[in-house]
């Protein structure tokens, strides 16, 4: 409900602000978002990297909010991402882009926020009250905020196709016969463990993540697989647990090929994905629906972890 409210509300908001960014010739992207808000944030960076060719960095808010030398914003898109829309620094960020000039906007929950008083632009995620200061909701509402702006920027109908079905495929998700209680019961004493993901399914890692360490207490570290392997590899040894995000794409070879390496140091991985044969490497496989275009395979793999995350 909460995807299909934002794709309904917010397609016309957004088309302009797309329009804006071609007649203000911008030239990159400034995202400025703290914790969940701040990996929806990376999702951008590979998203309008990929499918409109703009380059995404996430800010630094304390160059603006303590240091006072806010880098220069000439041709950029200064975006906000903030569930509350409260939090100052994300508020100075935008507000000292707007000061110079440069065109700005906000994702929030609550578009009369003071983030919401300070973009040029504003889009609201439509999620309704959160009832956890773990967020989930608000996450994916802010993916697919991002994928709006990304599809509108690129004029391709079959993007746009595809996005219009990710509250059907994300509601299919939800619903699969995962037996994610019983994954949980399997990891109830797990201290620590690691994340892999790749591409657009980095921001996933790192989202995992986080919703494990708010709602377990427990040390986990995201990783890319390729900066695992310079390094971080030393920790595996028999038994110690890997969570990987493998959805179809064009990362999926590498990331087998990688589960493969684990497997062989004896690591207990929990696989997520919709493939057969990387579901077939993993201690604990959770499916996802059938296969989706990579770019929106993030609003579906996080749904699994969510939930193993609650039921831990």
């Amino acid at each position: 409900d909460v995807l299909q409210a934002l794709l309904d509300h917010e397609h016309e908001h957004i088309g302009a602000l797309a329009r804006a960014i071609q007649t203000h010739n911008v030239q990159h992207v400034m995202i400025a978002a703290r914790g969940t808000s701040d990996n929806a944030g990376r999702y951008a960076q590979y998203l309008l990297g990929a499918l409109n060719r703009l380059p995404v960095a996430l800010a630094t808010p304390s160059l603006f909010s303590i240091y006072n030398t806010p880098p220069r914003l000439q041709n950029a898109l200064v975006l906000g991402i903030s569930q509350s829309g409260k939090s100052p620094d994300i508020v100075s960020v935008v507000a000292e882009a707007r000061r110079q000039g440069a065109l700005t906007a906000a994702i929030t929950n609550f578009p009369d926020s003071d983030l919401g008083q300070e973009a040029d632009f504003v889009f609201n995620l439509h999620a309704g009250v959160e009832q956890s200061v773990a967020a989930t909701k608000t996450y994916t509402s802010e993916l697919a905020a991002i994928a709006l702006l990304s599809t509108a920027l690129s004029d391709d109908a079959a993007l746009s196709t595809w996005l219009e079905q990710a509250p059907d495929l994300v509601s299919q998700t939800l619903a699969l016969p995962n037996d994610i209680a019983r994954a949980a019961e399997r990891y109830r004493y797990m201290e620590q463990c690691v994340i892999i993901g790749r591409g657009y399914n980095y921001a996933t890692a790192f989202e995992l993540a986080l919703k494990l360490k708010e709602l377990t207490y427990t040390m986990v570290e995201p990783y890319s697989s390729a900066d695992f392997m310079h390094g971080p590899l030393a920790l595996i040894e028999h038994g110690f647990p890997v969570i990987v995000i493998a959805p179809s794409g064009v990362m999926l070879p590498e990331i087998k090929e990688f589960m493969s390496t684990l497997r062989g140091r004896d690591a207990e991985l929990l696989v997520i994905s919709d493939d057969a044969e990387a579901l077939e490497l993993a201690r604990v496989p959770l499916l996802l629906p059938t296969a989706v275009p990579e770019w929106l395979s993030p609003l579906l793999s996080i749904v699994p972890g969510q939930l193993l995350a609650m039921h831990l």
